[in-house]
């Protein structure tokens, strides 16, 4: 009994391995998805990556892009991404429908997520009243955060991108207060 019992369990194992081990290669699955919507701050280019070892099914290593550079434009490109997406967002009268269509342009996958069982109707602000202000750090090109002027108050959005030619996106807007 203990024999088949323990080689079941190897055997289911080995399968959940072999699932993982096929998912990783490919960039597919669960773990893709949800990599590719947590924001994170990669090592430098070069870095060594991980690796099952020798091992013939070990997941091919992704190579960790490099971290973006500020360069001349970036800032604009940021303040636009949040003024965009802020007036896309203050439009509580919008049928429920287009309004998330309209924002999810502007936002990350997992914002899309996130936001998507918001009615626009519960969003207090209806327009952006002023000029939008960046707070950058020069050694991290992979995100800033916004603050935008509204008729409600201010929002802070978390601005995101994935490498140097990758348009910005909005991974969070926080209501005033």
């Amino acid at each position: 009994m203990r024999r088949a019992t323990k080689r079941l369990r190897t055997a289911s194992v080995a399968a959940v391995l072999l699932a993982c081990t096929a998912c990783a290669g490919t960039g597919t699955g669960a773990g893709a998805a949800a990599s590719a919507a947590t924001p994170h701050t990669p090592e430098p280019t070069g870095a060594a990556s991980a690796s099952a070892g020798d091992s013939p099914h070990a997941p091919a290593t992704v190579p960790v892009p490099a971290n973006p550079a500020w360069l001349p434009g970036d800032e604009e490109a940021a303040r636009e991404t949040a003024r965009a997406s802020m007036r896309d967002f203050a439009r509580p009268n919008e049928p429920a429908a287009s309004w998330a269509n309209d924002l999810a342009l502007w936002l990350t996958p997992q914002a899309t997520a996130d936001y998507s069982a918001v009615d626009p109707a519960t969003v207090p602000a209806t327009r952006v009243t002023g000029d939008v202000e960046l707070d950058t750090d020069q050694a991290n090109g992979f995100g800033a955060t916004a603050t935008v002027p509204t008729d409600a108050g201010i929002y802070t959005l978390q601005l995101l991108r994935q490498g140097q030619d990758e348009p910005w996106k909005v991974n969070r807007l926080r209501p005033p207060g």
